[in-house]
């Protein structure tokens, strides 16, 4: 499948079989993540797996993982992201979001529905976690096998705005 094939397909499940994600299936999910590129390859994430329905049951404490049968919290830490320079902004969110990218396009795939949360109480996480103060929480990707009808690849040309409208040329 070609990329931009790929990442039209993707769509936001919000309804999951309960079926398991396979083994296979989650080693290459989490190897996308490991060779996805960060600032200055610092690599300043950690990712934590939960498939066991007590991990779940801590997960759907903090947000609403749609019934998805594994869940991997990406996590960043906040000392080891590089930081520009000029202003010490700390990239460690971007970091992480080019992982969770990795991950859930692997999943596409895999012919496996994602979501990507950030609608979460990161404090819930933090607690039933055991997170360091230096770890944060960024983003909670929900993956499985997909309920329901599959979103419509064109469904881009009417719900994005066009290039005329984002892209500009030389200056803004």
């Amino acid at each position: 499948m070609r990329f931009l094939e790929m990442a039209k397909k993707r769509y936001s499940v919000r309804s999951y079989q309960p079926r398991k994600v396979e083994d296979e299936k989650l080693l290459k999910i989490l190897e996308a993540g490991r060779v996805a590129p960060t600032g200055a390859n610092t690599q300043p994430y950690k990712l934590i797996v939960i498939r066991e329905i007590e991990g779940l049951e801590k997960v759907k404490k903090a947000a609403n993982i749609f019934g998805a049968p594994l869940a991997i919290i990406v996590c960043g830490d906040k000392n080891q992201a590089w930081k520009r320079p000029f202003d010490g902004k700390n990239i460690v969110d971007i970091d992480a979001s080019i992982v969770t990218d990795h991950m859930m396009m692997q999943a596409t795939e895999l012919d496996l529905g994602t979501v990507w949360i950030c609608y979460f109480k990161p404090d819930v996480i933090r607690k039933e976690f055991n997170l360091p103060d230096h770890m944060e929480p960024i983003n909670i990707l929900a993956i499985g096998y997909a309920n329901g009808e599959v979103a419509s690849s064109d469904r881009h040309d009417r719900a994005r705005k066009p290039l005329d409208e984002i892209v500009s040329y030389e200056k803004l």
